[in-house]
Order: C-alpha cells, then sequence, then structure tokens
C-alpha cells in the first residue's frame, strides 16, 4: 500500500475556519473520487499559528496508481482547487508502520 501525505498552508486570506470549511466540506468532495483511492484521511491543525492547517492522508495501491489518478480529469481538478486555496503544499511519500491497531 502507497501512502501520500500532503501538507497544507492555508492562503493568507482566508481564516483559519474558511480554510477548514473548503478543505472538509468543498475539497473532499471532490477528493474522495479520485480513481484508485483506497483511503482517505484529512487532519486539520488545531493551532492556527502552526506552519500547516492540514495533513491529508491517501492511500492507493502503489505510487503509480496515485500519479496515474492525479493525470486524470478529475485529478487535475482536484489539484487546481488545491492551489487555489493553498499557499504552500508540501507532499511526502512515506512507508506506513502500524505498530498498534486497536
Amino acid at each position: 500500500m502507497f501512502k501520500a501525505m500532503i501538507l497544507l498552508k492555508r492562503k493568507e486570506q482566508l481564516s483559519h475556519r474558511e480554510f477548514k470549511n473548503w478543505w472538509i466540506g468543498e475539497h473532499a468532495k471532490l477528493a474522495i473520487q479520485l480513481p484508485g483511492l483506497k483511503k482517505l484521511c484529512f487532519n486539520p491543525v488545531k493551532d492556527e499559528n502552526s506552519i500547516y492547517d492540514g495533513v491529508a492522508e491517501l492511500w492507493f495501491d502503489s505510487e503509480e496508481s496515485f500519479i496515474k489518478a492525479y493525470q486524470t480529469e478529475l485529478g487535475k481538478a482536484v489539484a487546481e482547487d488545491s492551489l487555489a486555496h493553498v499557499e504552500r503544499r508540501d507532499r511526502l511519500f512515506v512507508d506506513e508502520k502500524e505498530l498498534l491497531k486497536l
């Protein structure tokens, strides 16, 4: 399983609340439709003074399926919507090591 973590910093003109409402309300409706997406988790940051405002976690079968998803028209729309609302978007590709599952 491939996991991408995307760290987001909202555009300055958006309040923390406006960013969260857009991200969880509007953007999520697009993102959950990405082809091949196995799991999606949005983690809004509580501290308004943090360098980031949210961390998205996306799971796909492979890095290739992640890349293919973002090459589709929907994937391009998801990326464009994100870039219209964030000033910084740092992507990390990680190997998830689950140490405890309850």
